[in-house]
């Protein structure tokens, strides 16, 4: 490397660059980001954080320029530039070829049928005839998503007969391609995190349930409630999935669990929320090994340092104050991390997340629940904290299960 100490750029700068950063302070890591605004997450606590468009060419160019390694904090950018990038000698982690996995559902779906993977039956169509015509051979409801851009839930419509379909495909502009999928009925969705090197080295962490309220990944608890063969099945076909994508750095594999049998729902090619629970109880941190990964340097164990860990997002809902006004009362709960990402409050808005680790699943979900809804104020939807075993309840609002 050119550097004395190894640079690496971050395209974005929410609270997934934010937790880089941390990570890269110990391993000494000159770590920059590309941000948009100035009170995006990272670029708030960063020293001297770029600023730029990256949808700009020419911004991602310069930025890429004074970095060894460029890497992403979101799938927003444009897959084009970034090849341009790789063939003018960037060193982009994941690549593009990778990232247009995580980029574009309709691609990723069809790839992995293509390649014998499990999946949830699908079609990918602009007519709305068809979409009629699937819903009929498959039954209501279906499930459709924009292929591209959607995220904690929007861009999804669980779409209950053909009035509904009909609403939704008046929004979508003419032409455009709708994901039209086969509800599944569900026993846990559960997700698997890879750290992968760019020789193929990897490492796994303990199988996450992850616990959905709107699309949005609420809480999770880790190891997830499944019979060990099922555990292991989902290492395997994530392993499947990260050696045919190619990625490099850290890959969550989300998975529906359903009638004994495992489908893949979706993947991520960068840090993810399903893996912040490693920062407080894992050997190695997520995104600590995803920067080594990215920077080809030996990846660490993710395995859990506790017997159970249960994490919650803080998120902001109407009226409620900010996370700071009930740090105190959170901070009180025994064997609780908090992490606040220094986001104003908004409904529907990710403001940060608390881990909890314990002896019992039971605990490790009272602890997060009670230190997640001192945060979230009255009201907010957070984790039940009754106690107990099995999957969490998601609470306030109508709960569900994403399909």
């Amino acid at each position: 490397m050119d550097h004395p100490r190894p640079v690496v750029g971050v395209v974005g700068a929410g609270q997934l660059a934010r937790m880089c950063w941390q990570a890269a302070i110990g391993l000494d890591i000159d770590l920059r980001v590309l941000a948009a605004r100035s009170d995006d997450a990272a670029a708030t606590v960063l020293p001297n954080p770029r600023f730029g468009d990256p949808a700009d060419p020419d911004a991602l160019r310069r930025f890429a320029a004074a970095c060894d390694v460029l890497t992403l904090d979101h799938e927003l950018v444009d897959l084009a530039t970034l090849r341009a990038l790789e063939a003018e000698g960037c060193v982009v982690r994941p690549g593009a070829d990778a990232l247009r996995f995580a980029q574009d559902k309709a691609f990723q779906r069809t790839s992995f049928r293509t390649a014998g993977l499990p999946v949830p039956d699908f079609v990918v169509t602009d007519s709305l005839a068809a979409a009629r015509a699937f819903a009929a051979d498959h039954g209501w409801p279906v499930v459709c998503k924009r292929p591209r851009g959607g995220y904690d839930g929007r861009g999804v419509w669980i779409v209950h007969d053909a009035a509904e379909l009909a609403a939704v495909w008046a929004d979508i502009p003419e032409g455009d391609p709708v994901l039209v999928e086969q509800r599944v009925e569900l026993e846990r969705e559960v997700a698997v995190l890879i750290a992968r090197r760019p020789g193929g080295e990897h490492t796994a962490a303990p199988l996450i349930e992850t616990v959905q309220h709107d699309g949005m990944l609420r809480a999770l608890v880790v190891p997830a409630p499944v019979p060990a063969a099922v555990a292991q099945r989902a290492l395997g076909l994530a392993t499947r999935i990260v050696e045919l994508v190619g990625v490099v750095g850290i890959c969550a594999i989300e998975l529906f669990w359903t009638g004994g049998d495992l489908l893949i729902n979706e993947i991520a090619t960068r840090p993810h929320n399903s893996g912040h629970w490693t920062i407080d109880g894992a050997v190695t941190s997520q995104f600590v090994n995803h920067l080594r990964a990215v920077l080809d340097l030996p990846v660490g164990s993710m395995a859990a340092t506790a017997p159970a860990v249960c994490s919650v997002n803080v998120v902001g809902g109407a009226g409620a104050p900010p996370p700071g006004a009930g740090l105190a009362r959170a901070l009180a709960v025994p064997d609780v991390a908090v992490h606040l990402y220094g986001k104003s409050a908004r409904p529907g808005r990710k403001l940060g997340h608390v881990t909890a680790v314990a002896d019992d699943v039971a605990a490790a979900r009272r602890r997060a629940g009670e230190a997640a809804s001192a945060l979230a104020g009255e009201g907010a939807v957070t984790l039940a904290v009754d106690g107990g075993s099995g999957a969490p309840e998601v609470t306030a609002g109508t709960a569900h299960r994403r399909p």
